[in-house]
């Protein structure tokens, strides 16, 4: 099985803490975009093991419109060939109920709050989302 990651995010300091994480506790292979056509073709045609997608994303546009999250995750889970993957989504947007409603609306397979202070709460999620 691969411990190839994909980390779909627009924050440097998250993207540094969750590759540090991943890298050295978690013995995963992190790979970092937020550009859709780049995430598409990696889910396509990498070999991974998940995918942490951030919901709330700043600068990534499919077909000249703005996306976030979501909507990414819903093309990944539409597509024969990369619905398999499972999806951790975070996000810092963690009212009483947006966990079921995002995982809802995405189809993804794990939910995470951000802020991410403890690193054995990421490893956790991760390694939660790849057992089922």
């Amino acid at each position: 099985m691969s411990n190839r990651i994909l980390l779909v995010e627009d924050d440097p300091i998250n993207i540094r803490f969750i590759q540090v994480v991943l890298t050295k506790k978690g013995g995963f292979e992190v790979l970092v975009s937020e550009d859709v056509d780049e995430i598409l073709q990696l889910a396509r045609e990498d070999d991974l093991a998940a995918i942490i997608m951030d919901v709330s994303l700043s600068r990534s546009n499919y077909q000249g419109q703005r996306v976030d999250g979501i909507f990414i995750t819903r093309l990944l889970k539409a597509d024969p060939v990369t619905q398999h993957i499972p999806v951790l989504l975070a996000t810092a947007h963690a009212m009483f109920g947006d966990r079921e409603k995002y995982m809802e609306l995405a189809g993804a397979q794990g939910y995470l709050a951000k802020p991410i202070h403890d690193p054995a709460v990421l490893v956790e999620a991760v390694r939660a989302i790849l057992a089922d």
